[in-house]
């Protein structure tokens, strides 16, 4: 769980520097463990609910999105717009200078939970004020590592610094480059419906046993059809950024998969190094007309046939199998 927060005022929706999304790369930060998800979804919570934020030396106003990665021994702080998720600015955080610090919050965190359940007042007062000092300390590190960065006031850092610390530790360090895993890239229009429940359902049936990344051809929106239809399988897509294929570092993969009509052409004229490409055809249920439940049935639809086939064609491919078919 995440420890005690500060005083807090209500977000001003008015107000333009600040954050409104904060997603986390599923391919670096990593947990199978329902309680570890939820420490880092209440860190989301409580960093969006007052924040003060903006990308420094950039012309483009807020609100914000933020799209967090781990690579090497660095966060990746991926500002966007949160309404088309295109790109605005990116800035890496080592962690290095943060590890006595990370050591202390989970430290004091326990201690402080164990205060709670069985410590006098002031033995928790103690803790807390330990906490306190810890926090803002850590805040002031951080400011000062961006500083020239990011512009985000002492509250912003504390609660950054807590999401920080809540993903740190699960998250899986995985070198593409190094790495001889199998690489599967699902590709179609938006990186919204199709591409992203692909790439979540590979993620799930084979834990640690590939990689599995998702692209658009062009941009699009987070879709709550989506996060609800996967939140009843136990996946969370709240933390998913739409991204295009023309943000892709890597450009070998084993097996990419097109899921729309346009797919394919972009696949080509990207250039894609790939074992193997084929087509699947799967219908957009976000082209379905309907009431709730109507539309509801359709992501459902969706999400159980591509379970089935992602299951089934990956199978040889994490078992060292051919990629082509």
């Amino acid at each position: 769980m995440v420890m005690g927060t500060e005083t807090r005022t209500k977000a001003d929706p008015t107000k333009t520097d600040r954050l409104v999304t904060v997603t986390l790369d599923p391919n670096t930060i990593t947990s199978i463990n329902p309680d570890e998800v939820h420490e880092w979804r209440i860190a989301i919570y409580d960093l969006l609910e007052d924040n003060s934020f903006r990308p420094a030396r950039v012309s483009a106003k807020g609100p914000f999105a933020l799209h967090m990665s781990i690579v090497g021994n660095s966060i990746v702080l991926d500002v966007r717009n949160p309404d088309t998720f295109q790109p605005i600015a990116a800035h890496y955080l080592s962690l290095t200078p943060f590890r006595r610090l990370i050591r202390d919050y989970f430290r004091i965190r326990d201690a402080y939970y164990e205060a709670i359940r069985s410590a006098q007042p002031f033995q928790i007062e103690t803790v807390d004020m330990a906490r306190r000092g810890m926090h803002n300390e850590a805040a002031e590190l951080l400011r000062t590592r961006l500083d020239n960065k990011l512009i985000i006031d002492l509250n912003t850092a504390r609660r950054l610094f807590t999401l920080i610390c809540a993903v740190q530790p699960y998250a899986s360090r995985i070198d593409e480059s190094k790495s001889e895993l199998p690489t599967v890239l699902f590709v179609c229009s938006m990186n919204s419906v199709r591409s992203p429940i692909a790439a979540a359902l590979a993620r799930k049936a084979f834990p640690g046993r590939i990689i599995a990344r998702s692209v658009g051809v062009n941009g699009g929106k987070a879709d709550q059809f989506v996060h609800q239809v996967m939140e009843e399988v136990g996946i969370d897509m709240s933390v998913h950024t739409p991204h295009i294929l023309d943000e892709l570092v890597a450009n070998h993969f084993d097996l990419v998969i097109c899921l729309s009509d346009d797919a394919p052409e972009a696949v080509a004229r990207k250039g894609l190094e790939a074992g193997a490409v084929e087509r699947w055809r799967v219908a957009d249920p976000s082209l379905v007309e309907g009431n709730r439940d109507v539309v509801l049935g359709a992501y459902r639809e969706l999400r159980d046939t591509l379970s089935r086939r992602v299951r089934e064609r990956l199978e040889s491919l994490v078992s060292g199998g051919s990629q082509t078919r």
